[in-house]
């Protein structure tokens, strides 16, 4: 299974680590950077990774900010990616399990490294649930079918 990850440049060190669990757990990585700690604007490198997520280029993301909240806002935009603020082994299950979640985003700056990979290994493993569950997600997948139609109409209106 192919993992897209990327991270700013307050998620760099704890990316780096991600990426260690990740291969020794047998995943293959696509790292969207950034390959230094240099002062990197966040979004650019959500959207890269939700983009082949989102395109089915890589099955699952892996998101890293300071508080993992601007990664997953700016990955949410792009239709088809339900990512997901984790903040404990919890979240990082139920985001999984009820909600299909394909983006994980992590905060660097408030999560300790043992609870960072605890989170990875769960997010990981758990599968979706499906049952009543798949019924919620497939709304919101029509939804954004929907809003994708629109989009020209709404284009069309601004002329």
């Amino acid at each position: 299974m192919l993992i897209a990850i990327a991270s700013d440049h307050r998620g760099f060190q704890a990316k780096r680590r991600v990426i260690t669990q990740l291969t020794g757990m047998g995943y293959e990585i696509q790292d969207f950077g950034p390959h230094n700690q240099e002062c990197v604007d966040y979004p650019d490198y959500a959207f890269e990774v939700a983009t082949v997520v989102a395109s089915s280029g890589a099955e699952r993301g892996i998101l890293i900010c300071g508080t993992g909240i601007g990664m997953c806002i700016a990955a949410n935009k792009v239709i088809g990616i339900r990512a997901a603020p984790c903040h404990d082994s919890i979240t990082a299950e139920m985001s999984r399990r009820h909600n299909d979640a394909n983006v994980l985003c992590l905060s660097a700056d408030f999560l300790g490294e043992q609870l960072i990979e605890r989170m990875v290994q769960i997010w990981m493993e758990t599968p979706f649930e499906r049952g009543r569950h798949a019924r919620r997600v497939e709304k919101i997948h029509d939804f954004e079918s929907g809003f994708r139609e629109m989009l020209p109409k709404l284009e069309r209106t601004k002329e």
